[in-house]
């Protein structure tokens, strides 16, 4: 009888100690067995993230130093050294006639010669061939001949991996993997994504700069709403997180799919109904807004530090010719590459506690689109970009009958 009461307790015993075990599992965080431990481990967490934080905004500040203190910056100097980086693929041997007939298929082939600017008859995006016209027609009297090749589409095409002789072909997006030679986008005049609140492309720059700094005007800061924001297409799965986050904690972010050309149903927007578009003016309400890759960079990059609002910047590989000269944790708040919600949450939640840092860091962004993208700016970098190409040519550059030439539209 007694051996059968120790047998009853040795089973009661174990019974215990396999529910513990299974308490334990079931907490949130596995390495403590007290709930208190476990807010304590929390705290603790949240602690070293935002010492994490606090520290790389110190070291970007000490490390920072303006690309130009002058105001005017008549020779666009903060964005000269992309330039140069991207043309020093050719520094050694020059660009001769085959390496562009070789390219020719990349691209769009355009030619100036005697101040007159000439092209392929076809163009794959019309569009986005009269973006880039348009400056380069302003610029024709102080250019000198020259042949060229110039990408009108959304991917850069001349890889390090695969091209064992360079090929120069101009694109106005790429990563470190490419060697094309980066041009301002056509979306800083014409063309761009089409859709309802922008039919025929986002275009302009110079007439969002001021619709942008007036919603900027109307919004001020203690204004604005405290909560992350986001619209646009899904042409990126490393979107999904920001979309998920905001379907969960609606209080901290407010970020919608909505369609784009390719949308058949809901699966295309994440299995919900697409959102209405929320035209750049409108995104100026939001204290936190954020910037993710699309097939490449993406256009609303610009327009979104002209709100005035925090940009939360994710990814780093993709580049269009005026990212360089911006520095994170200065100018913006930079995220990983794909980041978990837990990511996005800590991030928003480190500068809703820390309002005048989040305000500090978005003026220090507004200022620099500014005053050095401005349309003067981009008119430059076209100036110095082609008149440096041009020194490249091996070849002395002939008329061809077989293009059109291109002249001046009214504006």
């Amino acid at each position: 009888m007694q051996i059968f009461h120790i047998f009853l307790m040795f089973l009661l015993i174990l019974s215990k100690n396999k529910n513990t075990l299974q308490g334990i599992g079931d907490n949130d965080d596995d390495t403590c067995v007290a709930k208190d431990e476990c807010q304590l481990d929390k705290t603790s967490n949240y602690k070293k993230e935002f010492n994490v934080i606090v520290h790389e905004i110190q070291e970007a500040r000490k490390s920072y130093t303006p690309c130009s203190v002058d105001i005017e910056d008549i020779e666009c100097v903060c964005h000269l050294h992309v330039i140069d980086s991207d043309l020093s693929f050719f520094q050694k041997n020059g660009i001769t006639r085959l390496m562009l007939n070789d390219a020719a298929k990349y691209g769009t082939r355009y030619k100036i010669y005697n101040h007159t600017l000439y092209r392929d008859s076809n163009c794959m995006f019309p569009s986005r061939c009269d973006g880039i016209q348009h400056f380069i027609l302003k610029l024709l009297p102080e250019l000198p001949d020259m042949d060229l090749v110039i990408n009108t589409r959304d991917w850069p095409q001349i890889s390090l991996r695969f091209n064992v002789e360079l090929k120069a072909v101009f694109s106005f997006s790429k990563t470190k993997d490419y060697a094309d030679i980066m041009y301002p986008a056509w979306t800083f005049w014409a063309g761009g994504p089409a859709i309802a609140l922008y039919p025929t492309g986002i275009g302009r720059w110079d007439l969002h700069r001021q619709s942008l700094k007036k919603a900027s005007q109307k919004y001020a800061w203690e204004s604005k709403i405290s909560k992350g924001f986001f619209r646009g297409s899904r042409t990126s799965d490393e979107r999904d997180s920001l979309i998920l986050l905001s379907r969960k904690k609606p209080h901290l972010v407010d970020a919608e799919y909505t369609k784009n050309q390719a949308w058949k149903s809901p699966k295309d927007t994440l299995n919900a109904e697409p959102a209405k578009e929320v035209s750049f003016e409108e995104h100026c309400q939001y204290k936190y807004l954020f910037n993710f890759r699309g097939v490449a960079a993406s256009f609303r990059f610009k327009h979104l530090f002209l709100c005035k609002s925090l940009i939360f910047h994710v990814g780093d590989d993709w580049l269009e010719f005026f990212y360089l000269a911006l520095k994170p944790w200065v100018h913006y708040v930079p995220l990983r590459k794909y980041p978990t919600e837990a990511d996005i949450e800590n991030m928003l939640e480190f500068f809703k506690k820390n309002d005048d840092l989040a305000k500090e860091i978005a003026n220090a962004g507004y200022e620099f689109i500014w005053q050095h993208l401005r349309m003067q700016d981009v008119e430059c970098y076209w100036r110095t970009l082609l008149k440096k190409y041009a020194n490249l040519l091996q070849f002395k550059i002939e008329f061809d009958t077989n293009m059109i030439e291109i002249k001046s539209k009214s504006n």
